[in-house]
């Protein structure tokens, strides 16, 4: 009688156990939260930031759906050189087969200049 309580006192701790693992293996997250992602050290952070609040805006264009669009986009310059985007407007949209489309576009992306100098010179001076 003694063994078979020694037994039955083995089994629920062995099932206690497993049931306690799981538990804790079913509530951690499948990715941690950086995999994949070095961590950048304090200066690397620093430098990022300060290259972010560096960005600047550009005028930009593009075609969706028969519709081109023109853009203000603020960006800065990534470590490979190429533009990080972090946000895009749409200043305006028109037709891309409108028979006036060049003029349209011309006064568009003039405008957008005008408009992303004065977004620079605003971020600048605040």
């Amino acid at each position: 009688m003694v063994v078979a309580l020694a037994e039955l006192l083995v089994l629920l701790a062995l099932v206690g156990l497993l049931v306690y693992a799981l538990g804790i293996w079913s509530t951690r997250p499948a990715v941690p939260p950086a995999a994949g992602r070095p961590r950048l050290s304090g200066r690397e952070r620093a430098r990022v930031a300060d290259t972010v609040a560096r960005a600047r805006w550009a005028p930009a264009h593009d075609e969706v759906d028969g519709e081109t669009r023109v853009l203000l986009r603020r960006s800065y310059p990534g470590p490979d050189g190429l533009p990080v985007v972090l946000e895009d407007r749409v200043y305006t949209t028109f037709s891309a087969a409108d028979p006036a489309w060049e003029a349209r576009f011309t006064e568009a992306m003039s405008a957008a200049r005008f408009r992303c100098s004065y977004l620079n010179a605003e971020e600048s001076a605040g």
